[in-house]
């Protein structure tokens, strides 16, 4: 699934409602989201800002009764993955600013990291190969 477009993190009450949504184990009513909320804004408040963030695309949502269950759109690691992507598109030297990252996380996360870009290198060249052959049978079944 595509992930919303977003230049800025969440506002406060935003990223509570959606870690509270992350950390479900099953789409919440308002009034569910509203009595784990720490502070105890107004009830159309917090519908308010979980209408707006289904608007936006964050959170999906299905009718129960009169009310709506609502559940996020995208996983907490796609946004943070599109919160760190956005950061590096405002740089006009995204290998420089990769390169000062890496310097700067924890060895773990190093690992982690050199791992997912094996991982996913890996898989877009298997995702370009199988396209190549396709595109090659596709040809060859046109020329006969």
């Amino acid at each position: 699934m595509p992930l919303p477009h977003r230049s800025r993190p969440f506002g406060d009450l935003e990223a509570t409602v959606m870690d509270l949504l992350w950390s479900a184990d099953r789409p919440l009513l308002v009034r569910e989201v509203l009595d784990l909320l720490p502070a105890r804004p107004a009830y159309t408040t917090v519908m308010t800002v979980m209408d707006n963030l289904h608007r936006k695309g964050w959170l999906i949502r299905e009718r129960d009764g009169r009310a709506w269950r609502y559940a996020p759109a995208v996983s907490r690691q796609a946004y943070t993955a599109r919160l760190m992507n956005d950061a590096l598109a405002t740089s006009t030297d995204r290998a420089g600013a990769l390169a000062r990252f890496a310097e700067q996380i924890a060895e773990e996360d190093a690992e982690a990291l050199a791992r997912a870009l094996d991982e996913a290198l890996a898989q877009r060249r298997n995702t370009q190969r199988t396209a190549r052959r396709r595109d090659a049978q596709r040809r060859d079944a046109a020329t006969q």
